[in-house]
């Protein structure tokens, strides 16, 4: 059976909120310094995430998969998310994720 674009777009939006929840506990561990298991978790689950994303030229698979199944390029057809949110994805979840690295490095060397 090949995926609709709403099951797509439904499995999509559920993995970008499961991983912001990632990126976001990785950020509160590493400002209020409690570093946990579910911290390394996190931050292994968005190195992941990267590794995909990079390994497909900085577009999810899923967004190439909706478009094969007849999503607009460059719509947000993809995600449940306003389009105004979602055009800034990648700059704004990436720098917080570099901002939850740092300091969770910091918090780890000293």
């Amino acid at each position: 059976m090949r995926p609709t674009v709403l099951q797509i777009k439904i499995v999509h939006t559920v993995i970008f909120w499961v991983l912001s929840g990632c990126l976001l506990y990785a950020l509160y561990s590493g400002l209020v310094d409690r570093i946990t298991p579910w911290t390394w978790m996190a931050v292994v689950a968005l190195a992941v995430e990267s590794l995909v994303l990079a390994a497909s030229g900085w577009v999810c698979p899923l967004t190439l998969l909706a478009e094969r199944r007849g999503a607009v390029r460059g719509s947000v057809a993809d995600i449940f998310l306003p389009k105004v949110l979602a055009d800034r994805i990648f700059p704004v979840c990436g720098t917080l994720y570099g901002v939850a690295l740092a300091l969770l490095i910091w918090r780890v060397m000293h």
